[in-house]
């Protein structure tokens, strides 16, 4: 089965130089049918620098680029841009998914206006995946949503149930609420109000957990609002550079702890797997009628690639018709 992505090669900060390395990479596998959307003539340029042969990457011409300064008034006067042309290739069923590593904000809005929403949901949330002391976990909202309500945690939960089964292969995720304690009364107004109802609507759900329950493996899904998450991101993130950059100028500062560097070299290189964003790439807007799977602005070729793989990941097992299926259970439920 050859399961159709298209990347928009006008989203990443240093565009579209690592989406169109990325292309070269991935024009490799014969499962693949990538659609880049961009300038055609900058594209059809850039590949045959690249010395890929002519037809292995598909092109569809976009006049437009939205930057991560737009807001919406001029992402709507752009009317031809990278994001609305792609997402329309999928919408009109010539592709299975639409990946980006532009704006986050522009990406859920014309997510929004292009599929719609899934039945049940009232608004889109970002899963991205965590280590931890056990293996994986998945934590949404991420971004997607400052502003949250009870039921809205309620949804992610329940959505990130279903990803979480299909991209990680866990079949009975463990799911907390991110507060900042584990009794059930902590927490914020929204935290306490959403605790009776995740654990009347979610199965698997443990109750409160904190960060370090996250990061210790204690659940497979968290769920939070867009904020908290945001903020736990980049604060991973930032931490996780810190750690790797002390330990290279550690290791690097005398003969002694460069031969033991050398030694360790295999440990530090799966730590450093480990906590490389990249390794990922790219995050999906789940509760959309569609697959949108969304990457950071400084995605370099390694991240352009993991995020198509990502999202061709998704398609194949089949993550948005098992969406579709679960919400309609459980509002036939309610």
């Amino acid at each position: 089965m050859t399961t159709r992505i298209v990347l928009d090669a006008m989203g990443s900060d240093a565009r579209p130089e690592p989406e169109l390395q990325a292309a070269a990479i991935l024009a490799a596998d014969p499962s693949l049918e990538l659609t880049l959307v961009g300038s055609q003539k900058t594209l059809e340029a850039g590949l045959e620098r690249l010395n890929l042969p002519a037809g292995r990457v598909k092109i569809v011409n976009a006049s437009q680029a939205l930057e991560m300064s737009d807001h919406i008034a001029e992402a709507r006067a752009k009317r031809d841009n990278t994001m609305r042309v792609g997402m329309d290739l999928v919408k009109d069923g010539q592709a299975d998914a639409f990946v980006s590593a532009g704006n986050t904000g522009m990406g859920m809005y014309f997510g929004t206006k292009t599929f719609g929403m899934l039945p049940g949901v009232d608004r889109p949330c970002l899963a991205a995946t965590f280590p931890t002391r056990s293996g994986l976990a998945v934590v949404a909202d991420i971004g997607a949503n400052a502003e949250c309500r009870p039921e809205f945690l309620v949804q992610f939960a329940q959505m990130g149930l279903i990803y979480t089964r299909l991209m990680l292969g866990i079949e009975e995720p463990r799911v907390g609420l991110l507060a900042n304690g584990e009794e059930e009364g902590k927490g914020n107004e929204l935290v306490k109000a959403a605790h009776p109802l995740m654990r009347n609507s979610v199965p698997g759900f443990v109750g409160n957990i904190e960060g370090k329950e996250l990061f210790g493996g204690d659940v497979d899904l968290a769920i939070t609002d867009g904020f908290t998450g945001n903020v736990l991101l980049k604060s991973t993130e930032g931490v996780a550079k810190l750690i790797l950059d002390t330990l290279k100028d550690s290791l690097m500062g005398s003969l002694r702890t460069k031969i033991g560097a050398a030694l360790a070299k295999p440990a530090f290189s799966k730590v450093k797997s480990l906590l490389d964003p990249g390794e990922y790439g790219a995050v999906p807007l789940l509760g959309l009628n569609g697959l949108v799977f969304i990457g950071h602005g400084r995605s370099d070729v390694k991240a352009m690639v993991s995020a198509v793989n990502q999202a061709k990941k998704a398609v194949e097992a089949g993550l948005l018709p098992a969406l579709r299926q679960a919400l309609a259970v459980l509002n036939q439920a309610e």
